[in-house]
């Protein structure tokens, strides 16, 4: 079971691979018109289009694209083919999991692949939240002490601006120790790569990835070290690993041997008492060792102890270890394996303005648009969260490029992120990895990279959805890229592993 899920993890991570094209030109087309994340593009000029595409027979009907997207296709080709076969970047398709082995879970979805209908997703006047996370299927509520925790609730409900507050406090409190845990950690870690490689030849980084960010993380969100609890700072990754994998499985394409994934990997739920004891370790570290986050939870925002604490874990592990394990080996494998001179470019930004000694914080990172581009473009063409999902709150008319279509109320829109973000309408030459298109002008396009829920320019708040992180996700990854550069000449890998780093001279 642990392999499933180290599994999971390293499909989701090379799922999408960039160009290694890193073109110095930001796109030339000019973007959309900018729209407010309230207020989706208007459909009045628009040809009314019934939405293409079948649910096919009742319950049988969804057996055949099941097997497309986790068997014969895999998810990106599952999406492409459906869009040219309707001549729409919106269509009706079904979703996994589903009949015969969810009963109950219903996987009709609209199918949403481009920019411009993307941004109804985060209308919460016409959209709502209410246990979506994954689409129509929810995980056992037990992998969260049978607490709905926010991710599954709807801005409409009152416990989801106590819980969205409690999650903004717990980020404004670990900023007073986020940067040097960020930096203390990182320097850990490559000491432990360049061990690796003096004797190995390579390192294999995933793993010492995910300890780096369990401890920098556990200390910066809960204000609890690891290190008192010998368990923990030994098992604790492997704990969240296995919480998240038996969470995700139905619903994970993993691409290994046909038909085993499908008859043991996805046709049923994995009961929570296979993670329980790792789950409540969890859980007892947090009550002990950070109480003064779980008093704030009760006292500010009044939530209960096991309310704040089943947050906290979420919030820490599915939140942030979860997307940061997928999100940093991208960011790592598009840096090592680039052959096109990006190195010496960053090597050269990060230099300029901070030199090889400087203690870097989030005000160096200002003037270095070069590192931030390569963040926020590995963010546009591998989003740690592919699949984004919101029900109708009401009959609306959803606008894409080139048509309206009418929704009904009650119906599950499905936006599969990774299409959407390499939007040609939107994005010049959008399958190519461009490091500077996020520079300069470029910056106009950061209304259109909606990796958080939201586009990058837009604002967390109580009121939406968007990732109450989204800010230091970026500045963070910005932060790893300049004190690698910082550290090193040059870095070579590929994929998951680490072959050679040259130390700055």
């Amino acid at each position: 079971m642990a392999m499933a899920t180290m599994r999971i993890m390293t499909s989701r991570m090379m799922n999408i691979s960039p160009s290694s094209s890193s073109s110095s030109s930001s796109s030339s087309s000019p973007p959309l018109a900018t729209q407010s994340l309230s207020a989706p593009p208007s459909s009045t000029n628009l040809p009314l289009r019934t939405i293409p595409g079948s649910y096919g027979w009742p319950l049988v009907g969804s057996i055949p694209d099941r097997l497309d997207y986790f068997w014969f296709q895999g998810p990106d080709t599952f999406f492409r083919s459906r869009m040219e076969k309707h001549g729409s970047t919106v269509f009706r398709t079904n979703i996994p999991p589903s009949f015969p082995f969810f009963v109950g879970v219903n996987p009709n979805v609209i199918a949403i692949v481009d920019c411009k209908s993307f941004t109804h997703l985060f209308d919460m006047e016409i959209v709502e939240k209410r246990d979506v996370l994954v689409g129509d299927f929810m995980p056992s509520v037990k992998f969260t002490g049978d607490t709905r925790v926010c991710a599954y609730l709807d801005t409409s409900e009152p416990k989801h601006a106590q819980i969205k507050n409690f999650a903004t406090e717990i980020l404004k409190r670990g900023s007073k120790v986020w940067v040097d845990e960020l930096i203390g950690n990182l320097d850990k870690f490559l000491d432990t790569i360049e061990s690796e490689i003096s004797k190995n030849g390579s390192s294999t980084y995933l793993p010492h990835v995910q300890t780096f960010l369990f401890n920098f993380l556990s200390k910066s969100l809960i204000g609890a070290d690891p290190a008192v609890d010998t368990d923990i700072a030994n098992s604790g990754a492997f704990y969240l690993n296995l919480w998240l994998g038996l969470q995700l499985l139905p619903t994970v394409p993993l691409r290994i041997i046909q038909p085993l994934e499908e008859i043991f990997l996805h046709s049923y739920t994995y009961p929570f008492l296979l993670v329980s004891g790792g789950y409540q370790k969890l859980y007892n570290f947090i009550e002990q060792h950070g109480k003064e986050v779980v008093k704030r939870g009760q006292n500010d925002f009044g939530l209960s102890t096991s309310e704040a604490i089943h947050n906290l874990l979420f919030v820490l592990g599915f939140n942030a270890f979860g997307g940061f394990s997928i999100f940093l080996p991208s960011l790592f494998n598009t840096i090592a394996s680039d052959k096109t001179g990006l190195q010496a470019r960053l090597r050269e930004e990060v230099r300029k303005i901070s030199g090889s000694t400087t203690r870097l914080g989030f005000d160096s990172l200002k003037d270095m648009e070069l590192v931030n581009s390569v963040v926020y473009e590995t963010l546009r063409l591998n989003p740690p969260v592919q699949l984004q999902f919101a029900r109708a709150r009401k009959d609306f008319r959803l606008a894409s490029h080139d048509s309206a279509f009418d929704v009904k109320k009650g119906e599950l829109l499905c936006g599969y992120q990774p299409l959407a973000m390499r939007d040609g309408k939107v994005f010049d030459d959008p399958e190519s990895f461009k490091a500077d298109r996020f520079v300069g002008k470029g910056k106009e396009l950061l209304d259109y990279l909606f990796w958080s829920n939201g586009p990058q320019t837009g604002t967390p708040s109580e009121s939406n959805k968007q990732c109450a992180a989204k800010d230091y996700v970026t500045l963070s990854a910005s932060l790893i890229v300049a004190r690698m550069f910082q550290r090193y000449d040059s870095i070579t890998g590929d994929s998951g592993n680490f072959t050679a780093v040259e130390k700055a001279k």
